[in-house]
């Protein structure tokens, strides 16, 4: 399966630093990673969000990204606004093993 997150700068740093194979862990009020379904919803979040956040540094990117199949399918779709707004919720503490089923590298589109 193909997922979309959008990120802000601190955020692509760290994905930068480990080679583009995994996403940071959360910080603790964070307590679920969401990545999102299409990559029209990443980028409406990364406009209306990430560039507007001085958490993000006032910039947003969108990274793609191919994770098993088999391992995703745990987790229900949420959909949490229009159609099209659709992200998985992973818990904060399951991030490590999302991580280990990332196909390839990760993606800045």
């Amino acid at each position: 399966m193909r997922l979309y997150r959008p990120v802000g700068q601190a955020e692509l740093d760290l994905i930068i630093a480990a080679d583009y194979h995994s996403y940071p862990p959360r910080l603790p009020e964070q307590p679920i990673f969401y990545p999102v379904l299409n990559e029209k919803y990443a980028r409406e979040i990364a406009e209306k969000w990430n560039k507007k956040s001085a958490d993000s540094g006032y910039t947003g990117y969108v990274t793609a990204f191919e994770i098993d199949d088999e391992y995703i399918s745990k987790y229900d779709v949420q959909t949490v606004g229009a159609s099209y707004h659709q992200e998985l919720w992973v818990p904060a503490e399951e991030l490590e093993e999302f991580n280990r089923h990332i196909i390839g590298k990760i993606h800045v589109i």
